[in-house]
Parts: structure tokens; C-alpha cells; sequence
């Protein structure tokens, strides 16, 4: 079984009955966590009550992508003790930030840092942690294995970067926030849903996903101004939508509700 599981879409903070942004990958049982913004880590749990994780993937320190860290350090550090340490593949910002929600710990004792941007085997993956540009550090991920490509940019405005980490994805997620005044700002550090098309296109991924929706936006709208430039098949991510990854027929690779 190879697949992912979108556990939260939301950017900056979360809808109703939704979550910021999150997403678990399994693949043959190899548990990877690809962000835990608000709200993420209760439907982590859902599919993996013991909150048995093999690695912990965090592009960047904000709290919509990054928060949900902290419930999991808790619920190993208080729940299982003296555990072997989860490997953690992130900027150093992120548990910096963290550790001013909990100063008398040390987080250290149940994460194993291992700093982005970088390039690491991470069981059965190659990771690749690409350097994009944000308001904070932040590190695109590439996982490949059996020359299969999943490829999710974090939250970045645009560079020819996206190109290369996107580049011949099955799955290339995307954010695309459409923030009012986005494209007009001087410094640009996050996409517009045209934006997301269009690099995902450059990349020749398989099939886009959008992600890291502004609270209230169209999504149907986005999905929409993405498929002009993009060409191919473009998913909104939505809560508890499972993709299979590396199936030949995109059509046929995604359902509700499954368990990963």
C-alpha cells in the first residue's frame, strides 16, 4: 500500500471541521508525517492511534504547518518514557519555536533533529529538502522511491525551485493560498492557484494538488484557474481524501474516509 492522507488543508488557521495543514504518508507500512498545522494531530490519531510514526517531515516553523509537533512530544514524552527518539526532518527554527511552549523540557529527548534543507535516506525514501522562499525559512520535500516522486512546496512564493522539486512527480502538492493582494506584493512569498498551475506544469508533474487554502476561499474557483495552466488532473486536498500513489489511471486513485 502506497498512499497519502490528507489530514488538514487550510492555510494560516482552520475552518469548521477542518485542519491546517498535515498529511500522512504510508507506504508498504512505512508511517512518514508530512506537517502538523492546527488541528492535525486528533485525525493522525484516527488512523494511527498509537501514534506510532516512523519520521516527522515539517517544512517550516509556523503554527499552521508545525503546531501539532508539540501534542505528539507530549504524548511520547508523558505517554511512552524512555522511547527511542523519533527522527525529525525540519528546519532548526521549528523546535526552537516550539520549546517556548514547553521550557523545562527538552525536546531533544524525544525528537532526533535532523536539519533542512538537506538531502537524507529516510526508510524506504530519498528525501530532499529544497530551500524556497517564505517569511521563515522553508524547505520544499521531495520523497522518492522505486521512481516514484512525491513532491509538497510548503508555503512559498515563486522560484524556478518549484520546477525542480516538482519535477516528473506523481503527486506534486502545492500551496495555493490566493491571498487578496498576493501578486502585487514587492516580495513574494506565497502562490496564487494560477501560480500553483503553472509551476506544476513546468515540473511535468502527474497530478496537482492544491493545499494551504485561505479560510473562506473558493476551492472549486482555484481548482478551476490552476487546470488552465496546468493542463492535467488537479485535486483540491480535503480532509480524509486518500491518494494512491504510482497507479497508472489518476481517475481511479483517490477515496474518502480510508484508513491509512
Amino acid at each position: 500500500m502506497r498512499q497519502v492522507t490528507v489530514l488538514g488543508s487550510c492555510g494560516a488557521f482552520p475552518e469548521p471541521g477542518r485542519a491546517c495543514s498535515g498529511f500522512a504518508v504510508d507506504w508498504n507500512g512505512y508511517r512518514l508525517v508530512l506537517g502538523l498545522g492546527y488541528a492535525t494531530l486528533p485525525r493522525l490519531l484516527t488512523h494511527w492511534p498509537d501514534g506510532a510514526v516512523d519520521a516527522v517531515v515539517i517544512t517550516h516553523e509556523h503554527p499552521d504547518h508545525c503546531v501539532d509537533l508539540h501534542g505528539l512530544f507530549r504524548m511520547r514524552f508523558y505517554g511512552r518514557p524512555g522511547g527511542p527518539r523519533l527522527p525529525l526532518y525540519c528546519p532548526p527554527g521549528v523546535l526552537d519555536r516550539l520549546s517556548g511552549l514547553e521550557p523545562d523540557v527538552d525536546l531533544h529527548t524525544v525528537f532526533e533533529l535532523h536539519p533542512l534543507p538537506g538531502s537524507y535516506r529516510v526508510g524506504p525514501f530519498d528525501l530532499t529538502g529544497l530551500p524556497l522562499p517564505h517569511f521563515v525559512p522553508n524547505a520544499g520535500i521531495r520523497l522518492q522511491a522505486d521512481g516514484i516522486a512525491l513532491a509538497y512546496s510548503g508555503d512559498t512564493g515563486p522560484t524556478p525551485a518549484l520546477a525542480e522539486l516538482g519535477r516528473g512527480a506523481d503527486l506534486f502538492i502545492v500551496e495555493a493560498t490566493d491571498r487578496d493582494g498576493e501578486t502585487s506584493r514587492p516580495t513574494r512569498n506565497l502562490l496564487t492557484s494560477t501560480e500553483a498551475g503553472r509551476w506544476a506544469r513546468r515540473a511535468g508533474a502527474r497530478r496537482l494538488m492544491l493545499t494551504h487554502f485561505w479560510p473562506g476561499n473558493d476551492r472549486e474557483a482555484a481548482v478551476a484557474a490552476a487546470q488552465v495552466d496546468f493542463g492535467g488532473a488537479v485535486l483540491a486536498a480535503e480532509e480524509e481524501l486518500t491518494l494512491m500513489l504510482g497507479t497508472p489511471d489518476s481517475g481511479c486513485a483517490c477515496r474518502r474516509g480510508a484508513r491509512a
